[in-house]
C-alpha cells in the first residue's frame, strides 16, 4: 500500500470528510495536525505548492490536493488507481 499523509486541523469538516473516504477504502494514513504547529503548516504549504487550506493530501510524497479533489478523483474512478488498491 502507498504512503498517505494528510495535513489536518481540529474541527475541520473537510478533513473529516477526506479521512472518512480514505478509511472507507481501508487506507492507512499519517495524520499531521497543523492546528497550532506553525512550522508544520509552513511545511504543508511548501509541499503543496502554496496551498494553505486543509486538508492537503500526499500519496507517496506526491501532492494530490484537498478533500474536494480526492472526492472528485474517487467519483471519476481514479483514486483507487492512485492509491494502488483493487
Amino acid at each position: 500500500m502507498k504512503n498517505v499523509e494528510i495535513y489536518t486541523t481540529m474541527f475541520c469538516p473537510f478533513c473529516s470528510r477526506a479521512k472518512k473516504l480514505l478509511k472507507s477504502k481501508g487506507v492507512n494514513y499519517k495524520e499531521i495536525d497543523v492546528t497550532v504547529a506553525g512550522d508544520l503548516r509552513q511545511e504543508m504549504t511548501r509541499r503543496a505548492d502554496g496551498a494553505h487550506t486543509v486538508p492537503q493530501i500526499f500519496i507517496d510524497g506526491d501532492h494530490i490536493g484537498d478533500s474536494d479533489y480526492i472526492h472528485m478523483l474517487d467519483a471519476n474512478g481514479k483514486l483507487d488507481q492512485i492509491l494502488g488498491i483493487r
